[in-house]
């Protein structure tokens, strides 16, 4: 079990094999969500072992996108129990890897501590000075596969769900969540 050569190994097969049309769930997608499940774990001080697995959860959940924009959560736990047991992960690691990947699913319902810090960490952005240009990717994205045909689509779409996102930890409750809040009556105004 080696992190950075998994995380080498995932970054070069999305790189390579992700299509274009993905302007928000790239590469650099499953950085971001790594980095910021690498925050939690300073912040939190998670265990060794917890830490290792949560960051393999992180690279692993968009995978399954390179199958298609649907159902890519459960496509990203069949590639995870395609390719781990050859970096050496045992099947119960590896079900609880699936378990933070599932946790990823919108509307999230995190059942651990773990599956809480991937979901915070996936939707981080919503609470940020960021929300403005990851938006946009996502926008895109989402008009690239025909999901929204136009702004005003998206602008519903993205009230909806602010509306009816939660996030679990206490950092993102105090950090994220008043920022989230703001974009939302930002966008409220706009419509």
């Amino acid at each position: 079990m080696n992190i950075s050569k998994l995380k080498r190994y995932i970054a070069k097969k999305l790189e390579s094999e992700l299509s274009v049309k993905f302007a928000y769930h790239g590469v650099h997608h499953t950085l971001s969500v790594l980095e910021g499940c690498n925050q939690y774990i300073k912040r939190m001080h998670i265990p060794h072992h917890e830490a290792y697995l949560l960051r393999t959860a992180a690279l692993m959940h968009d995978t399954g996108y390179l199958k298609g924009i649907d159902n890519h959560e459960e496509k990203s736990m069949a590639f995870a129990r395609e390719i781990l047991p050859d970096w050496d992960y045992s099947a119960d690691e590896i079900n609880l890897i699936n378990g933070m990947i599932r946790a990823t699913k919108i509307p999230q319902s995190p059942t651990t501590l773990l599956e809480q810090i991937i979901g915070d960490a996936d939707l981080d952005y919503l609470g940020t000075n960021s929300f403005q240009a990851i938006s946009e990717q996502l926008f895109k994205e989402l008009k690239n596969f025909g999901k929204i045909s136009n702004r005003q689509e998206w602008n519903q779409l993205q009230i909806k769900f602010l509306q009816n996102h939660s996030y679990h930890t206490p950092y993102a409750l105090k950090y994220r969540e008043p920022a989230k809040q703001r974009h939302l009556k930002d966008l409220m105004k706009k419509s």
